[in-house]
């Protein structure tokens, strides 16, 4: 039996440059809400959806002083993330909930509710954003691969067609989302997109792809799967590595150019909305 890819990650912290990048890029964006809205009290649900380490989204939001909750409907998979979470010395509740079309808090309990990339796993996103609504009194933040960008294309048509019968590729439409936040009684204040380095995107491990795709370069293997290199977040994180922001962020100037999201879709690796809860 071959075993999920998340348990590998659980103990092996070496996400590969994509994942790493992913993370800094969506931390700076975190780092906005709490800003700008004065974030307290905040719920991710579920807490995968992210390559790499599951669990870990959030770490940033714990650092700037956040009250986090973490959802997942995996016990062993939740007990790794709290022994992640442990080691990194950072508080957050954990919540085991099977049945994630109802989430077992208050209705406006959080300042943030957030989800990332996650949604075209679920059997029922819709109830679960619905739920994200319902428990937020300020923000809810939502993001999903972006299915126009080269990458995700490559991957669809080319290398790996089987694995989009596996989720319910109707979740990478934004519209769709909107519509369901605007309907439960959000007014969408802020979307675009995150995740734009110079390489594409196709939502699996970069060694795969190169596999796949019959390429056989040790130069690129290295860079991009870790041979000989190692990028790791949470090295990053528990201050082994506090140099590899700096290593990574240097190819983020697509990200920081100023010009209009709409020009960066094409490149960009996921789409985002931000609400804010009326109701």
């Amino acid at each position: 039996m071959v075993e999920p890819v998340w348990k590998k990650y659980l103990t092996d912290w070496n996400e590969g440059l994509g994942v790493v990048y992913e993370r800094f890029v969506l931390n700076d964006y975190l780092d906005q809400l709490v800003d700008t809205h004065h974030l307290q009290t905040v719920l991710e649900a579920p807490v995968y959806g992210m390559a790499g380490v599951s669990g870990i989204n959030s770490v940033r939001l714990a650092e700037r002083g956040c009250d986090v909750t973490l959802v997942g409907n995996n016990r062993e998979r939740l007990e790794g993330i709290r022994n992640i979470w442990e080691r990194l010395k950072l508080p957050a509740k954990f919540v085991r909930q099977p049945d994630l079309k109802q989430l077992p808090f208050a209705d406006n309990h959080f300042d943030l509710t957030w989800e990332w990339a996650g949604l075209w796993y679920l059997p029922d996103a819709e109830q679960l954003l619905k739920e994200l609504v319902r428990t937020s009194r300020k923000l809810v933040f939502v993001a999903m691969p972006n299915n126009i960008q080269v990458g995700y294309l490559l991957r669809k048509y080319v290398i790996d067609q089987d694995f989009f019968t596996t989720i319910d590729e109707r979740w990478v439409d934004i519209s769709r989302i909107k519509k369901i936040l605007t309907d439960s009684g959000v007014l969408i204040i802020d979307e675009g997109v995150l995740d734009v380095p110079p390489w594409p995107d196709t939502v699996m491990p970069a060694a795969e792809v190169l596999k796949r795709l019959g390429i056989n370069s040790k130069k690129l293997n290295n860079q991009f799967t870790g041979e000989g290199w190692t990028w790791s977040t949470m090295a990053y994180y528990l201050g082994e590595q506090p140099e590899l922001r700096e290593q990574v962020m240097k190819y983020a100037w697509l990200d920081h150019a100023p010009i209009p999201w709409q020009l960066k879709t094409i490149w960009a690796h996921h789409r985002y909305v931000l609400g804010h809860v009326t109701t």
